[in-house]
């Protein structure tokens, strides 16, 4: 009986693993379709009518507002057509806010949905993959960081799909975060890959669910938020260029006009952060409370608990310092990127290289 057990067990951990490759392979796809999106479809629809919209204006009426002629059975009429911009985080300049990579022309569109549907189906097979190794020991999919790993960049996708579904112009997200995820996924089954087996008796408790999930989650949330922050830096510097008569170079032009405002990326990255911030205070104090069932105090400085608090700690910085007017743009999103940067050594810094109470990588 327990035989049978453990082949069923080991049948359903390599069916794990074989939809891990397997996501990563779709994965893979899913890359190239992004990659198109961006090369092969044109730039924005709405920065493109902004251009014209302002060249138009030179010649225009005194009044300086484009006019649009809409022609019907009764005659034409002439309307006023409003520029679609947005100011930048620095105040410096107007500049449109394009809806995206995917230009709103009808190829990039294509590429760009074409990306998104197999975004999609390699997620199914990865989260199908988290839950059948799950399934092979019947327990939290997160008792090492290998399991940690595969479950974390399943969730940053379907953090990614949610706001798809929330806010159409997220579509940028998708190249950047597919090729972190194939990084992701790739250091997990290679560096990081740990054979299905039973948790460590320290682990056996219900808070593993509630802890580690919160933990998974906000890391995932405080990910977009952190490609967000590092493309509003790029679009930011775009558009400085721009205010100050500067000309930048072909390539740049063709990436940055690509991208929204760097208004709305800047604002996206706040939210963000800002709604997560209260889950990974409570992550923090459910950790806490594992601890004094577990070793018998609430806190022992241990590593993980030193550097969890450190990200905390940093994070509540950037949300103050954001909220405050002196602190907006560039150097609230540099503490922003610190602060993503103390969560990312909280997990591979502190459990590969720094041994504590909480030395269950595995690796």
């Amino acid at each position: 009986m327990n035989l049978a057990a453990t082949a069923t067990n080991e049948s359903l951990a390599h069916t794990s693993n074989v939809l891990i490759y397997s996501s990563m392979a779709v994965y893979t796809l899913a890359f190239f379709a992004h990659m198109a999106e961006w090369l092969f479809g044109s730039r924005s629809k709405v920065a493109r009518t902004a251009a014209a919209l302002t060249s138009g204006t030179k010649g225009a009426a005194a009044s300086g507002s484009p006019r649009i002629e809409v022609r019907g059975g009764a005659g034409t009429a002439v309307l006023d057509r409003p520029k679609v911009i947005t100011r930048s985080a620095t105040g410096a300049r107007d500049v449109p806010d394009g809806p995206g990579a995917h230009g709103d022309d009808v190829q990039g569109d294509l590429y760009g949905r074409v990306a998104v549907s197999l975004t999609v189906l390699a997620f199914g097979i990865e989260a199908a993959g988290v839950i059948a190794r799950a399934m092979s020991v019947g327990r939290a999919p997160w008792g090492n960081m290998y399991e940690f790993n595969i479950t974390f960049s399943s969730v940053a996708v379907g953090v990614y799909l949610v706001l798809l579904l929330l806010k159409k112009n997220i579509r940028w997200l998708g190249l950047p975060l597919v090729t972190t995820v194939l990084l992701d996924l790739g250091l997990a089954v290679t560096v990081l890959y740990t054979a299905s087996d039973q948790l460590v008796p320290a682990l056996h408790s219900y808070w593993l669910w509630i802890h580690v999930s919160t933990a998974i989650f906000c890391g995932a949330v405080f990910y977009v938020g952190a490609v967000a922050t590092v493309l509003y830096l790029f679009r930011e510097r775009y558009e400085s260029k721009l205010a100050a008569g500067l000309k930048p170079g072909s390539f740049a032009t063709s990436v940055m006009e690509r991208l929204p405002a760097s208004a709305t990326l800047d604002k996206l990255a706040y939210r963000v952060n800002a709604a997560v911030f209260p889950l990974w205070t409570f992550t923090i104090i459910a950790g806490a409370i594992w601890a004094g069932d577990a070793w018998g105090r609430y806190w022992n400085w241990d590593p993980k608990e030193t550097w969890s608090f450190i990200t905390w700690v940093v994070y509540a910085c950037y949300l103050h310092a954001r909220a405050t007017a002196g602190w907006k743009g560039r150097k609230a999103a540099y503490l922003a990127l610190i602060a993503f940067g103390c969560w990312l050594f909280n997990y591979y810094g502190v459990n590969i290289f720094v041994t504590g109470k909480h030395s269950y990588a595995g690796v």
